[in-house]
């Protein structure tokens, strides 16, 4: 077995326990909602009452394709997506994918992109 082959689960962990992955998805997410894209909280209404992005749309995931169709989004608008861990906003990504929407990206969780907010 190659010395690279070994090494390669080593680096990944550490990367994952330093946030360098978990740190450029929610640095995507901000260079995408810097160029104009839809933002959307996924999550649920009292969630959403507690806290949000301020440029955010709350549209719960179960009701996402029904109203991204009825508010007549555009399938290739930019649009990032997040709710509290990147779960549901990993859900709601599959459903509208396979409903044609073409430029997502799941932000994560709310409380990673505030903390990795641009200052």
């Amino acid at each position: 077995m190659s010395l690279l082959r070994l090494l390669l689960p080593l680096i990944a962990l550490s990367l994952l326990s330093n946030g360098a992955i978990a740190d450029s998805r929610e640095a995507k997410a901000w260079q995408l909602i810097e160029q104009g894209a839809l933002v959307i909280d996924v999550r649920t209404t009292e969630e959403y009452a507690q806290a949000h992005l301020k440029s955010s749309v709350h549209i719960p995931y179960p009701e996402i394709v029904a109203r991204f169709s009825q508010m007549e989004i555009r399938k290739d608008l930019p649009i990032v997506l997040y709710c509290r861990s990147g779960n549901r906003s990993g859900i709601a990504y599959k459903m509208l994918s396979q409903a044609g929407y073409t430029a997502l990206h799941n932000g994560g969780g709310l409380n990673d992109l505030l903390q990795a907010a641009p200052r």
